[in-house]
């Protein structure tokens, strides 16, 4: 499952490519586009990478409790708001963080 994060849709990378993983492996690859500046997020905020995964949230939760590995990729001021999202969603889940984000770094 992907989870690309652009400002714009016309600044898609490699958007031909995954658009033809995803008609020939549909049942082993997702995409998820989070366009910052041509979506809004649950809030009518901007649309980001944490955003859209949070709308998935459930079922990133799943896929992770049964071994899936989860990669973020981009510039380090990013992951303050990824890490700050997940640890809502492990709170509104009751789950441990810190415990649960050391099991996933295990794997």
């Amino acid at each position: 499952w992907l989870f690309l994060g652009v400002a714009n849709s016309d600044a898609l990378l490699y958007d031909d490519e995954f658009q033809d993983a995803k008609k020939k492996f549909p049942e082993n690859f997702r995409l998820d586009y989070a366009l910052s500046r041509e979506q809004e997020n649950k809030n009518g905020g901007k649309m980001y990478i944490q955003d859209k995964v949070e709308e998935y949230a459930d079922e990133v939760f799943e896929k992770l409790e049964n071994g899936a590995h989860i990669y973020f990729c981009g510039l380090k001021g990013m992951m303050p708001g990824i890490q700050d999202m997940l640890k809502g969603v492990a709170e509104s889940k009751d789950i441990d963080y810190d415990a649960w984000l050391k099991g996933l770094k295990k794997g």
